[in-house]
């Protein structure tokens, strides 16, 4: 588990990985509805 003295790495990791999510979410919608346009 972790010790409680990471706290600003875990900051850094979590704020990474929810831009990750907020730029890659629209992105991948984006992409569906095309593919779904291409086979319709």
């Amino acid at each position: 588990m972790a010790s409680g003295n990471d706290m600003k790495a875990h900051e850094g990791t979590y704020a990474g990985f929810m831009n990750l999510i907020k730029y890659s979410i629209p992105v991948l919608v984006v992409i569906t509805i095309v593919v779904i346009k291409l086979i319709s």
